[in-house]
């Protein structure tokens, strides 16, 4: 935390500029994932894609610290990180400059009364629809049924955002690309049904 974060970390008094210019070596898109946990997807998706850009949000010192790690031992260069929250993260980046926002396993928060805290909300999905460029996807997944429906419901209320699936398999099954998580894993084993959600931003 004090000594690798610093180096990776985003400046959010500063103006964002052009977000490909925050990597020491050319990158073609950026991505972001919000509440990455440990960082095992994120890492595994920068390992394998060394054009692309890649942001990760998390408030946890855990999860940063861990994630931390892992980087450091891996010599990455095309992460960057924020450790706070993802409001704030969201309303410091320029419109249309991520090609990708990934949302995988958030917290749920199953009581009714504690809805109200779930990241995503109607202003939350008009933020990440704001930075999103045209044809830009904002992908989500979930073991938890309600929070699948819920996050269906309020994606699909911003007209900026189509669903893409069209077939049942496509929300059943992960995209091809989508290297799991421990929780994921965890969820499996324990006999919960992850379902996984595409939205692309309309062109216009």
């Amino acid at each position: 935390m004090n000594t690798v974060l610093p180096r990776l970390a985003l400046d959010l008094a500063a103006p964002p500029g052009d977000l490909r210019l925050l990597y020491p070596n050319p990158v073609e898109e950026i991505r972001l994932e919000i509440g990455f946990g440990g960082g095992e997807y994120m890492i595994s998706q920068a390992r394998a894609l060394p054009q692309v850009g890649f942001i990760g949000v998390e408030p946890f010192v855990n999860g940063m610290a861990k994630a931390l790690a892992a980087l450091a031992a891996h010599s990455l260069s095309n992460v960057r990180l924020h450790h706070g929250d993802a409001t704030d993260l969201l309303d410091w980046l320029s419109p249309d400059s991520l090609a990708r926002v990934e949302m995988l396993y958030p917290d749920p928060w199953p009581k009714r009364r504690h809805w109200k805290r779930r990241i995503v909300q109607d202003n939350s999905v008009m933020a990440i629809a704001r930075v999103l460029r045209p044809g830009g996807e904002f992908r989500f997944a979930s073991d938890v049924a309600h929070y699948a429906a819920w996050t269906l419901g309020h994606v699909l209320r911003c007209p900026q955002f189509e669903w893409t699936a069209e077939r049942a398999d496509d929300w059943r099954r992960p995209w091809p690309d989508f290297s799991g998580t421990r929780y994921e894993s965890k969820a499996i084993d324990q006999g919960r049904c992850p379902c996984y959600l595409t939205f692309r931003k309309r062109s216009s």
